[in-house]
């Protein structure tokens, strides 16, 4: 299947051509097994422009020295941790470093509240197993499994997610960097370029602390919301383009004074301070991350495609905008319609954006 019928391509499918041109011009040392060198990696995920003139996109916008941490903890024997609230962009770094280390960012983990031990370990094809007892043959390894084999990243998302005894099963992994298989009395030894990239956050429910002998396997990176909001309407920007371009929404893309209202009014309730510091402000129970900016802009675009001109406006905007801050419908509605009265409603060019709001809550 060709990239452009899939609805969602792998890191490094989507981004070959970079990939192959920072090959092509990469002379730095490489670690073991890894495709390309530390440099071209950072090069890879902040973009930039190569010798020869190449546009290397930037993948992730933000403070680049924590990309740099990250990808020189994988240089070590140390698993790395990607910390932070949801939609910071931990998933996204995770994948872009395993398809720039390993051109692999397949081999993953999700983790739930129902995650078995064997979905980090291996499990069995039961049918085989019956017939022949326990062999290679029956044997079905996990992602890990297949990571230490190859030498490459394996991916584990949202690893606080799963319960404590299940993600236990990754200590002698880390730190032995063996995978013992006591049914067939053998072992597997990781090759050297194996490691592991974890994502966690401790703000959802449903969070199970790591024990402290798993917390000092990973050396953890905490990925913060952006600093500035040009930084964030950069980062929606980008993204809101490459989301519409996958989904092939017939719209106009949006205005930049659209995505900068969005985003203002996430920053001031998250932060519970308007902008010009005048008026406190209280937040929300739901996140109000980056990604859910980029949910909130996709959706109003969507919405202007098929049931309006295709140019997205504050009707098409309300309706998505609303839902992702009102999460608790008493206690969250209330601050929502308290916003809109005593700042949105102040504002003279958000008239359009108070009034189509206004007609939800």
């Amino acid at each position: 299947m060709s990239n452009e019928n899939k609805l969602r391509a792998h890191a490094e499918e989507k981004y070959a051509a970079e990939l192959y041109e920072l090959k092509q011009q990469d002379r730095r040392p490489k670690p073991p097994n890894w495709h390309l060198s530390p440099w071209a990696i950072a090069t890879y995920i902040l973009g930039g422009t190569l010798d020869n003139g190449f546009e290397v996109s930037p993948k992730y916008i933000g403070n680049g020295r924590l990309i740099e941490i990250a990808i020189a903890t994988l240089t070590t024997d140390r698993a790395l941790m990607l910390m932070g609230i949801p939609g910071t962009g931990k998933t996204w770094v995770s994948e872009h470093l395993a398809a720039a280390i390993s051109g692999d960012s397949k081999l993953l983990i999700q983790g739930t509240a129902g995650t078995a031990e064997e979905a980090l370990r291996y499990g069995w094809n039961y049918a085989s197993l019956i017939a022949k007892g326990p062999s290679d043959e029956a044997l079905v390894p996990s992602p890990i499994m297949v990571a230490m084999k190859r030498g490459q990243i394996a991916r584990v998302e949202e690893l606080t997610r799963m319960p404590a005894d299940v993600q236990d099963a990754l200590i002698t992994i880390l730190s032995e960097k063996v995978l013992p298989i006591p049914e067939l009395n053998d072992e597997v030894q990781a090759v050297k370029g194996f490691n592991v990239v974890a994502t966690a956050n401790d703000r959802d429910r449903g969070v199970n602390d790591l024990s402290s002998a798993l917390r000092r396997r990973f050396n953890t990176v905490v990925l913060p919301l952006p600093a500035t909001i040009e930084e964030e309407i950069s980062i929606v920007k980008q993204r809101v383009q490459e989301i519409g371009q996958a989904m092939e929404l017939p719209a106009e893309p949006p205005a930049l004074e659209e995505i900068r209202r969005v985003v203002t009014i996430f920053r001031e309730l998250r932060g519970g301070l308007t902008q010009d510091g005048k008026t406190k402000l209280k937040s929300p129970s739901s996140t109000l991350s980056t990604a859910e900016v980029i949910s909130v802009m996709n959706s109003g675009l969507a919405l202007a495609a098929h049931f309006g001109d295709g140019n997205l406006n504050a009707t098409d905007l309300a309706a998505s905008l609303t839902g992702a801050i009102i999460k608790d419908p008493v206690h969250d509605a209330v601050i929502w319609r308290d916003y809109l009265e005593t700042v949105a409603k102040q504002r003279e060019m958000w008239v359009d954006l108070y009034r189509a709001c206004r007609q939800l809550v």
